[in-house]
């Protein structure tokens, strides 16, 4: 330069600066004119020099070289270009100076400079936009005007230029390999893979192979390189700003909008920080990733449904193409109506029919493929499904749903995943995010259950998600150049381009499948078998894990799940040494119903389809579990133990657990299992059909199961002699009854009695009732119903029973010789049952019984402060309470004729003494009686004062029958509490009645009374 126009340049006043500008234009275009590139050359070095960091001129020497680079831009026009490595670096890092001014007039100056090369200087875009996105947050508002204005010709040129763009001024491969040194990795591969694809795409018809090797000629030499920029925007997604976010945003929606740039292709790489942007503080952040966001899931959409289209039209295709070579094959056509052979490359030889045009002009009008990379997204997606916002746990939600519809072999491989992260937002509080994960578990649900049944050879095979993409990469690339059926769907899922490695095209065919096995018959034939892309057995595991669950609707989901995926899979999946065995069997356990009706529904289902030895385990785990969880036992034992009969063999269960009782050590736990599962085979309407057949004694089937039962219906006398109505055995009933005479008549029993004269009068027992009606044929069943009643108190239950024998005629003829001849003869027909070895059975395992409960009764008196007599048959001594009137009798009992049993309860009164044959429970030295769930006896004096009040512990299988059973004692009678209970007057509560009644004064020292209203069951 001039040194007086270069003074000029570095003066303070920008007029004197503007003038020395227009005059280097001036001297530039000349030197141009003159062919004297030397001296432009020489310039442009000393307007760069001003610039440089290390400069000692001011402010003004800056601003002087970027107005002059601006002017020197403006006359050399499209010369300026190779100039460009030279002029862009310094102005770009003018960006970044501390003063705003420079920052301005470098914006302005470098959107003069880009104005003039336009699409030479995209290959400075990365420099550029890593640049502008620091000044979309610069504090100074002019400077902010200054980079938009830039960033919208920026925009502009990008979208008018950057797909096909080639440099002819400069020489991109030394410039781009001096980026990427500078970078730290080596570039170009990312277009050249891109050019490959095409050329790749030209053997197939798409274009021409003179086409195909333009593409990959000129691929180096475009000056736009997505490739290479979208590592860029991946590591610029985790700004902070929102001003830089949005300037972003505004970018991706940009490069989106250009249809040949394909960006959705690339969506893997940046899409985890853009979804991040939804809880963004800033609503113009937010609205506008989601608008985009939208976007690119429209595309993906669109670019799934067309290449299924492809997809579809080419079978056809390779369909008629097959049987015209089978036409050939089979000789039905001579030389004139000969159709053409497809050749190697699938395109038939000779003219083409109007079916064939008529396929290739669809398959033009489907467009062009666009190859996305699935498996990465739906990477992505599933890590933000547990996100903490709710937007963008929504947004994932949706994507998944979304992509399940689309591509669901892509998205199968990653359901052990997806299924714990979508089942926990069923419960979500917010709508939007139930209502996805409802949509995206239906849609997995259906993609799953639509599967082919597993190959059994794969069983133990994991496979992953990662592990396919890979393997598909390698397979794609291998079979590039093979592949014969010109479909790319399932070529490749190429790695992302990232850095520091070297970046690659991550395009993929949206047609990619993981379960794709196959293009053509022919190749089916000759590739091995894949493995299945579905891992039944770590979906398996993290759905048990949902068993635990907090929320409702997640377990009865992860249930049903189970329920599918076993009925695919039943040999592979939820066996009996897998792990979730205890898992659903704990499950039994849950506070919900729903919950434990699908656990049954599956544990029915597993049983079903496993062997003898899986049921009976099952079996003998439940028992186990009722045992520790008495509760469980009694409010849902009854509905496992009908939903099962309902899923599976009802005989099945009931002999399986027969046995188990019979041998288990736990007596008292047996007794109560026993009694419930009475109460469950009398009244339960699944199990009609097993009572008829218990029914039908007379037959050798018959017969079996009653003795499989009985044997273990022993541990509960009330039990077995209800199996032996209910089996029309009563003879065998009316033998029960005298073993009944010496066993011990306890609370529980005589409540059980008390149900079973309840049950008797139910629709159950109706064919019963009528065999009262044939005494002649039936004398045992009288007999054994008079017994019964011999058995039973002065109770509602006692008038129940004798209001219904009373109604039957003739009773005398119970004892007529020739009717229980004719009960024996048909008895005897019955040979296959040993009756005699099963009353022994019973008299023994009821004197188990005994001894156990003595023992037991022995132990808990050990501590207990009062003396009391626990052998049936001594005298029980119990201390009358301290308030206890004196002269007061001691002592009540109600003696049942039939048993021959005495059932005593210690009145109240000073020294006071009772004797029981049978202890049912009296106050210790002025203590309380034991508490229990169902029962309670209250002794009560005459002139009003409660002796005693005891509840004896009795296990009731359902509803319990309130019993009182009261006793008065002399005038005096006191209050036999030890003196700490509050007074009150004297109550005998009515069975059945709920009402509290007075004691009768004038009852005083009469004997004990049974006071019962009408039961209820």
């Amino acid at each position: 330069m001039d040194p007086n126009l270069q003074k000029a340049l570095l003066d303070r006043v920008y007029d004197k600066r503007k003038a020395a500008t227009l005059d280097l234009e001036r001297q530039v275009r000349e030197a141009l004119g003159k062919g004297d590139r030397g001296r432009v050359n020489l310039i442009v070095q000393q307007l760069c020099t001003l610039l440089s960091p290390t400069s000692p001129q001011n402010v003004n020497a800056r601003n002087g070289g970027l107005i002059g680079l601006a002017g020197i831009s403006i006359a050399l026009g499209m010369d300026i270009a190779p100039y460009l490595e030279q002029i862009v670096p310094p102005v770009l890092a003018c960006f970044t100076d501390p003063d705003s001014k420079i920052r301005y007039f470098a914006c302005e100056s470098f959107y003069n400079i880009t104005k003039v090369c336009k699409g030479e200087i995209l290959i400075y875009f990365n420099e550029i936009f890593d640049a502008l996105s620091k000044l979309a947050a610069d504090s100074e508002v002019s400077v902010k005007n200054g980079a938009e204005l830039l960033d919208r010709l920026l925009k502009d040129i990008v979208c008018e230029t950057a797909p096909q763009y080639v440099s002819h001024y400069q020489d991109l491969p030394h410039i781009r390999a001096r980026q990427d040194a500078a970078a730290g990795y080596s570039g170009g591969s990312a277009e050249l893979d891109v050019a490959r694809e095409k050329a790749h795409a030209a053997s197939h018809g798409d274009m021409t192979h003179t086409q195909g090797g333009d593409e990959e000629q000129t691929a180096a030499n475009r000056t736009f390189s997505l490739a290479r920029f979208v590592p860029l925007l991946a590591e610029r997604m985790y700004v902070l700003s929102p001003f830089t976010r949005n300037y972003l945003v505004s970018w991706i929606t940009v490069l989106d909008s250009v249809p040949d740039l394909e960006l959705v292709s690339y969506l893997p790489s940046f899409l985890d920080g853009l979804l991040k942007y939804l809880s963004d503080p800033n609503t113009d952040v937010r609205l506008a990733t989601a608008n985009v966001l939208a976007e690119f899931l429209r595309e993906m959409r669109e670019a799934a449904e067309s290449s299924a289209a492809r997809e579809e039209i080419e079978a056809r295709k390779q369909e008629k193409l097959r049987a015209a070579d089978e036409a050939n094959g089979a000789g039905k056509q001579d030389e004139e109506n000969a159709q053409p052979q497809p050749d190697d490359e699938g395109h038939a030889k000779g003219n083409a029919g109007p079916g064939q045009e008529e396929e290739s002009e669809e398959v033009w009008a489907i467009g062009r493929e666009v190859r996305i990379d699935y498996a990465s997204i739906m990477e992505v997606l599933i890590d933000h499904i547990t996100f903490p916002d709710e937007e963008i746990q929504a947004t994932t939600l949706q994507w998944v749903a979304e992509l399940l519809l689309v591509v669901k072999d892509v998205v199968v491989p990653f359901a052990p995943r997806l299924i714990p992260a979508a089942l926990p937002n069923l419960a979500h509080h917010s709508p939007a995010i139930q209502t996805a994960a409802n949509e995206t578990n239906y849609n997995l649900y259906q993609v799953i259950q639509e599967l082919p049944a597993p190959v059994a050879s794969t069983a133990n095979v994991s496979t992953s998600p990662r592990t396919i993409a890979s393997t598909a990469t390698t397979e794609g690339k291998a079979a590039a150049g093979t592949s014969k059926s010109g479909l790319t769907g399932s070529s490749s899922l190429p790695k992302v381009a990232q850095p520091p490695s070297p970046p690659t095209s991550p395009r993929l065919s949206s047609t990619a499948t993981f379960a794709e096995t196959m293009t053509s018959e022919g190749q089916n034939e000759e590739q091995p078998a894949l493995s299945d892309p579905f891992d039944y057995q770590t979906t398996v595991n993290m759905l048990a894990l949902q068993l635990l669950d907090q929320h409702e609707e997640t377990r009865v989901t992860a249930l049903e799940w189970l329920i599918m995926l076993h009925q695919k899979a039943p040999q592979r999946i939820l066996t009996m040494h897998d792990g979730t065995f205890p898992a659903l069997l704990k499950t039994l356990s849950d506070p919900s119903e729903e919950v434990i009706r699908c656990d049954l529904r599956l544990l029915a289902q597993i049983s079903s389809a496993s062997e003898d030895l899986y049921f009976s385990s099952f079996m003998a785990n439940l028992l186990s579990l009722f045992s520790t969880d008495r509760r469980l036992l009694e409010t849902r034992g009854s509905l496992i133990i009908r939903q099962l009969c309902a899923s599976l063999h009802t005989e099945r269960i009931f002999r399986t657990l027969s046995e188990l009782l019979e041998k288990d050590e736990d007596l008292e736990f047996a007794g109560i299992m026993v009694q419930n599962l009475n109460i469950i085979l009398i009244t339960s309407p699944e199990l009609a059909d097993f009572r008829r057949r218990l029914k039908n004694v007379d037959s050798k089937d018959g017969q079996q199961l009653f003795v499989s039962l009985y044997r273990s219906w022993c541990h509960n006398a009330v039990a077995t002699f209800s199996l032996c109505l209910l089996s029309q055995a009563y003879e065998h009933a009316s033998n029960l009854l005298q073993i009944f005479a010496d066993l011990e008549i306890t609370v529980a029993m005589l409540i059980q009695i008390d149900k079973l004269v309840q049950l008797l009068e139910s629709p159950i027992f109706t064919s019963l009732r009528l065999q009262l009606l044939d005494p002649d044929k039936n004398p045992f069943l009288l007999k054994s119903l008079y017994g019964l009643l011999m058995l039973l108190p002065q109770s509602s239950a006692f008038a129940t029973l004798r209001n219904r024998l009373s109604a039957v005629s003739s009773m005398g003829s119970v004892a007529r010789s020739t009717y229980a001849q004719t009960a024996r003869s048909k008895l005897s027909t019955r040979d296959e049952i040993k009756w005699p070895e099963l009353l022994t059975h019973f008299r023994q395992t009821q004197l188990r019984h005994e001894r156990a409960r003595r023992s037991a009764a022995a132990a808990a008196a050990g501590g207990a402060t009062g003396n009391e007599s626990l052998v049936p048959g001594m005298a029980g001594n119990t201390q009358g309470g301290s308030g206890g009137g004196k002269g007061g009798k001691d002592g009540a009992s109600v003696s049942p004729s039939t048993s021959g049993s005495r059932l005593a309860v210690g009145g109240g009164g000073s020294g006071g003494s009772a004797a029981m044959k049978r202890r049912i429970g009296g106050s210790g030295s002025g203590g309380p009686g034991q508490r229990a769930g169902s029962v309670g006896i209250t002794v009560t004096g005459g002139s009003g004062g409660v002796a005693a009040g005891s509840r004896l512990s009795t296990a009731t299988a359902s509803a319990t029958i309130p019993e009182r059973i009261s006793s008065s004692n002399g005038a005096g009678g006191g209050i036999g509490m030890g003196g700490s209970a509050r007074p009150t007057s004297p109550v005998t509560l009515t069975k059945g009645s709920g009402r509290p009644t007075q004691p009768n004064a004038s009852a005083s020292n009469s004997a004990p009374r049974i006071s019962s209203g009408k039961g209820r069951q």
